[in-house]
């Protein structure tokens, strides 16, 4: 009997969800650390203890953001494929899987026009994003992304 492999999307998925619980045990760890640094009552373990209260919220605040985009780009990803408007990968690809840079330079133009044309399309707007991806710019792909998701909102 042989084993099926587990599909890309289930690892990704697995991934997301350790990496997330280890973040949140973490910032429990950094929590409770601040709370013995303040019931110290030394004026610098003090201070040091009520910094760390600090830590937990803002990287809570900054997992639930991230959790959040993941998703939102995921459903609008499922609703792009439903389309059939996913673009083709027919990039030539690197070993590690990403996209030689060179020929997604040459393909970005076109996505860039599709955005020009149609400014409100969420759809454009997200291909854009994997345009931006594609070519190694990561920053622009998530800004790019984050539109299609506010675009999308009032367009579904």
């Amino acid at each position: 009997m042989a084993l099926s492999p587990v599909s890309p999307v289930v690892r990704s998925i697995f991934g997301v969800m350790l990496m997330s619980a280890l973040l949140a045990l973490y910032l429990a760890a950094t929590l409770n650390m601040g709370i013995v640094l303040v019931q110290t009552g030394d004026g610098v373990a003090v201070t040091m203890g009520i910094a760390l209260f600090i830590l937990p919220v803002v990287g809570a605040w900054a997992l639930v953001r991230e959790l959040v985009f993941g998703y939102q780009s995921a459903k609008l990803t499922r609703l792009l494929a439903a389309e059939g408007g996913l673009p083709v990968d027919d990039l030539p690809h690197r070993p590690s899987g990403r996209a030689v840079r060179e020929s997604a330079d040459r393909a970005f133009p076109a996505y860039a026009a599709a955005v020009e044309a149609a400014p409100t399309s969420w759809q454009a707007r997200f291909r854009l994003g994997l345009a931006y991806d594609a070519c190694g710019d990561r920053r622009r792909a998530r800004a790019s992304i984050r539109e299609a998701i506010n675009l999308s909102r009032t367009a579904l």
